[in-house]
């Protein structure tokens, strides 16, 4: 099995199975990894997050990403041919939530970064994992918008919508769309810029495809192809 089925099989058991397994406050509480899945332990966790720091070390990052797996996940041939002459660097770990991205911005190589843009991608999991409503998830949001402008004043922030998911119906994709609503006013259109790609993967009646999507989350390859193509002129456009 390839690393992203493995991810995708274990968020896709934790959606269903641990959303309880947080205690108190995903979304505006710094703090690191607490809870094992089968692939993505504490440890694998830490793993990532020392290599990210590592990298952030040795700085000349123009173009921050941050997030959760939609980010972590981007396929490395893709990522090259989209965002590697940007100065681009990876900094999504799957299953985090608002509360992880806090807790990671606050290390020390993370935070002395000086990018352009940060392209910021969160807060599925504080719905489908720590089953938070969109108030909640909006304030988590809300503090990782405010921490990123505090720690990097000169940096534009590229806000995206918390994309699709699931059934039309389902109780998650309501609470995202409810919440997009509320994340949509924190764009000013000077230093935050919300963007909304969702319509790019939904068929007639808000459907989703599973060639685009295949556990109607995660992204193939193909998704990720119309992700970057949706999102590469809107990054340009920032970093002019």
């Amino acid at each position: 099995m390839t690393l992203f089925k493995t991810v995708r099989a274990c968020l896709l058991l934790a959606a269903c199975t641990i959303q309880s397994a947080w205690a108190g406050n995903c979304a505006t509480v710094p703090a690191a990894r607490e809870v094992e899945y089968p692939g993505m332990s504490i440890e694998r966790w830490h793993q990532i997050f020392a290599g990210q720091s590592a990298r952030a070390a040795q700085g000349n990052v123009d173009v921050m990403f941050v997030g959760d797996s939609l980010t972590e996940m981007w396929p490395k041939a893709l990522w090259d041919k989209n965002f590697g002459a940007l100065k681009a660097a990876n900094f999504g770990i799957s299953a985090d939530h608002t509360g992880n991205v806090l807790w990671r911005l606050q290390d020390p190589a993370i935070a002395a970064l000086k990018p352009k843009l940060v392209v910021l991608m969160i807060g599925v999991n504080n719905i489908n994992m720590c089953g938070e409503d969109a108030n909640q998830v909006f304030g988590g949001i809300k503090a990782v918008v405010a921490k990123l402008r505090q720690q990097y004043p000169k940096a534009r922030i590229l806000l995206n919508a918390v994309l699709p998911a699931g059934a039309p119906d389902s109780w998650g994709r309501r609470r995202a769309i409810a919440l997009n609503q509320q994340v949509r006013t924190l764009g000013d259109g000077k230093s935050i810029f919300f963007h909304d790609y969702g319509s790019v993967f939904m068929g007639e009646g808000g459907v989703l495809s599973r060639e685009l999507q295949p556990d109607l989350l995660h992204f193939s390859e193909k998704g990720y192809e119309l992700l970057a193509k949706a999102m590469r002129p809107d990054i340009e456009a920032l970093l002019k």
